[in-house]
């Protein structure tokens, strides 16, 4: 009897535990199939089928070895701009600029690849990722900067330096960093062989797949699990009782955006040295933007991104074989984005409002 006791005590209080936490699952996912049917309807409107698009998504994303690795392949800068939202938003900060900080990062690579030729690649390589980073850093952090100094809005901030820094990419590499022999498509000069990062092995996916999924872990440790996180949680919940507990705010704005803004840069560093080979107009592929909607899906979760990046990154796997097949646009899988990211904006006035997520609520 004590045993049975024991097992409907401890039952009767994981209950409770399982619904405060399922409410951060289902109202995303739930905001997942709202924005899908959305995207249905407008699909009938074009008169196309949306089991045909369904179809064509997993046989492009997951339906082989091949299709797999190249989503994999996509998600890896994916989980860099996820996080480069995710970790500011910790601390209430709505930093959507982390194209910019990707686009940058890349110029720092292709600008000191031509320097590091003859350097060995186990030194010239980290030293390129930390410049890659450190620009990033300067980038994001110069948004957290304006607004703990200034209060000027992170959110228009970090949007106007993405512009910024898309524009100045265009200006030094079609100027100073381009390479002669880059006729149709201004670049700066080829990375040497050496400096190319390789694939995992015995797939055809970089380096950057496992870098980004280690940058997760250590993000939501980070997080979850030390005191600088759980000091940004009480700033993002209440900024004035944080300070009137002499909580750093000031210094967790700047090392969250900065951190933030060296995910970012590094993964700028992975698209030159493993992808591109060279710093040009392809950095901005809207990888920073993308990465926004993947962080608030994940209600920026960091271990949470892994998989919606995944996610996401076979829509852009597959919109080669939706153009082909069904004759829509590339800009299709941006319209589904949108409905989306629509939804998952609506859903946040849900949280807090059913009883069932809501044990303390149960015996009234």
């Amino acid at each position: 009897m004590a045993d049975q006791a024991v097992i409907g005590g401890s039952g009767a209080s994981l209950l409770p535990a399982l619904a405060r936490r399922s409410e951060a699952v289902v109202i995303p996912l739930a905001a997942l199939v709202v924005g899908f049917a959305i995207f249905a309807v407008f699909l009938l409107t074009q008169g196309k089928s949306p089991a045909d698009f369904l179809g064509l998504v997993w046989k492009g994303a997951y339906g082989s070895a091949f299709s797999w690795q190249n989503t994999l392949s996509r998600a890896a800068p994916l989980l860099f701009a996820a996080l480069c939202v995710a970790l500011p938003a910790r601390l209430g900060l709505v930093v959507i600029g982390g194209e910019g900080a990707i686009v940058l990062g890349g110029v720092a690579v292709g600008a000191l690849g031509p320097a590091m030729a003859h350097v060995p690649a186990f030194i010239a390589l980290p030293l390129m990722a930390a410049a890659a980073m450190s620009v990033g850093a300067v980038w994001i952090g110069a948004a957290g900067a304006l607004r703990h100094y200034r209060g000027v809005n992170e959110t228009i901030s970090s949007l106007l330096l993405a512009y910024i820094a898309i524009a100045l990419m265009n200006q030094l590499v079609e100027g100073p960093f381009r390479d002669p022999a880059s006729l149709n498509k201004p670049s700066t000069a080829p990375l040497a062989e050496s400096l190319r990062v390789g694939n995992l092995p015995g797939m055809d996916v970089h380096w950057g797949l496992a870098f980004g999924i280690l940058g997760c872990v250590v993000s939501w440790i980070l997080i979850d699990r030390t005191t600088w996180g759980f000091a940004a949680r009480i700033a993002g919940g209440n900024v004035r009782a944080a300070q009137v507990q002499g909580l750093p705010v000031g210094r967790l704005i700047l090392g969250f955006t900065a951190l933030a803004g060296g995910f970012a840069g590094l993964a700028g560093f992975f698209e030159v040295t493993a992808v591109h080979g060279s710093a040009n107009a392809s950095l901005a592929a809207g990888y920073g933007y993308t990465g926004i909607l993947i962080a608030f899906l994940a209600r920026h979760n960091p271990l949470a991104i892994i998989p919606v990046a995944i996610l996401l990154a076979g829509f852009g796997a597959a919109s080669g074989l939706i153009q082909r097949r069904m004759g829509l646009p590339d800009a299709t899988i941006l319209v589904l984005q949108g409905f989306v990211f629509l939804s998952i904006l609506i859903s946040d006035t849900f949280y807090g409002r059913y009883r069932i997520f809501a044990p303390e609520r149960w015996g009234r």
